[in-house]
C-alpha cells in the first residue's frame, strides 16, 4: 500500500504529491476551490473548473494538469484519474495507481445530488482517504428537496409580510444550490458581488445556468429574495439593511444551537458535505482494504468503522498515525487540527 503522512495537508512521500495542503507546495492535487483546500503551489493537478475558480481567486499556478473527469493520465511515475465529488462544480476525487498499490482520495464530498455540481462518482481503490466533516451519526440530513424546499416557503413567507429574506450561503458552491432552486421557484434573486463573481464563472462553464437575477442594490432590495456569504452579514452593507429575515443554509443546523450561535430566524440543514450515513454508504461503495479520515469527527467515524470490522486510522484525530514507513505496523502520533467546514 501506499505511504501516507498528514502534516497540514495530505502528502503520499513515495510519490512526492500532496494532496489538498496548506500552504505553498512543490507538487499538489487541489480538490476544489474553497479557500482551505487551494494555494499557491509550483505544479498543480486539478479539473478545468477548479483551475478557473482558482486563478479568479488566487490567481493561476506556475504550471497546471488539467485534466477531464473519467480520464486516466499518466504524470511522472503514476497514474491519476480524476473523479466528480459532488460537492461544488468542478470538485474533483483523485484515484491514484502505482506499483504499490492503488489510493482513492476524496477531498469534500457528498453522494447526494446537487443542483449546481457534477454527480458522485467511486471506484474501488486499496485505500481510501476520505474527508468526515459531519461523522457522528446524528449528522443525518433530510432530502435536499425538502430543505430547499422550506426555504423557498421561507422566501415566500418573508415577502408576503413585506421584508426581506436575506439567504447565507458560500459564495462558491452553496450560493449557486441557492441561487438554482430560487430561480425554478420563480423569485428574483439578488445577489451579492463576491456570489456573482463566482456565479459568472458557473454561467461560463455552464451556458444553461441561471442567468435571472440582479446585482446587490440596497435601494432595490423590495422584493427580492439576498443571497450573500456568511461573512458579510455584519458588514455595513448589510447593516444599513431595514426589516430583513435571515436564513442560514448549513449542515450544522442539525445542532439545536446553530440558529442561536448564527444569529439568524432560521437555520436549515443544507450540506455540500456528505452526512453519516452517506459516509458509511461510501466506503461500502468502495470496498477499500484501509480507510484513512480527516477533517471533522475523524476519529470517531474511524472508531466506528473498525467496530464494523473495517481497518480505518484518522489522519487528523486522536488516534493520529505515522504511515511513512510501513503502512502496516501503526505508532501513535500527537494529533494535528483539521480544517473547518
Amino acid at each position: 500500500m501506499l505511504p501516507v503522512i498528514f502534516q497540514r495537508g495530505v502528502h503520499l512521500p513515495s510519490l512526492d504529491l500532496w494532496l489538498d495542503p496548506h500552504g505553498s507546495r512543490p507538487f499538489a492535487f487541489v480538490s476544489h476551490a474553497h479557500s482551505d483546500h487551494t494555494g499557491k503551489h509550483g505544479e498543480t493537478i486539478l479539473s478545468h473548473p477548479t483551475s478557473l475558480f482558482m486563478r479568479e481567486r488566487i490567481g493561476k499556478s506556475r504550471a497546471e494538469h488539467v485534466l477531464d473527469f473519467h480520464t486516466p493520465t499518466a504524470i511522472r511515475d503514476f497514474k491519476i484519474t480524476l473523479l466528480p465529488a459532488g460537492h461544488i462544480l468542478g470538485s474533483a476525487q483523485s484515484f491514484i495507481e502505482t506499483e504499490t498499490g492503488s489510493l482513492l482520495y476524496t477531498g469534500d464530498f457528498k453522494l447526494r445530488r446537487s443542483l449546481a455540481a457534477e454527480p458522485t462518482a467511486w471506484c474501488h481503490a486499496e485505500t481510501l482517504i476520505m474527508e468526515t466533516t459531519f461523522g457522528l451519526p446524528k449528522y443525518r440530513f433530510p432530502p435536499n428537496a425538502e430543505v430547499l424546499g422550506q426555504m423557498v416557503a421561507f422566501c415566500h413567507e418573508t415577502l408576503a409580510d413585506g421584508a426581506v429574506p436575506v439567504l447565507l450561503g458560500y459564495s462558491l458552491g452553496k450560493a449557486q444550490e441557492i441561487l438554482c432552486a430560487l430561480c425554478a421557484a420563480g423569485l428574483v434573486p439578488m445577489l451579492h458581488g463576491a456570489v456573482e463573481k463566482m456565479t459568472a464563472i458557473y454561467q461560463q462553464l455552464q451556458p444553461d445556468f441561471p442567468a435571472n437575477f440582479l446585482s446587490f442594490d440596497a435601494n432595490e432590495v423590495q422584493g427580492k429574495v439576498l443571497i450573500v456569504p456568511p461573512n458579510v452579514m455584519r458588514s455595513p452593507m448589510m447593516n444599513s439593511l431595514k426589516n430583513t429575515r435571515v436564513a442560514a443554509l448549513t449542515g450544522w443546523a442539525i445542532d439545536s444551537s446553530a440558529r442561536y450561535r448564527m444569529q439568524c430566524d432560521l437555520a436549515l440543514p443544507l450540506s455540500d458535505h456528505a452526512d453519516y450515513d452517506d459516509l458509511i454508504r461510501y466506503v461500502e461503495l468502495v470496498q477499500p482494504q484501509r480507510v484513512l479520515t480527516l477533517h471533522g469527527f475523524a476519529a470517531q467515524f474511524a472508531r466506528d468503522l473498525r467496530a464494523r470490522g473495517i481497518e480505518a486510522w484518522s489522519l487528523t484525530g486522536n488516534d493520529q498515525l505515522d504511515l511513512a514507513f510501513d503502512s502496516t505496523q501503526f505508532r501513535p502520533r500527537p494529533p494535528q487540527g483539521g480544517d473547518q467546514a
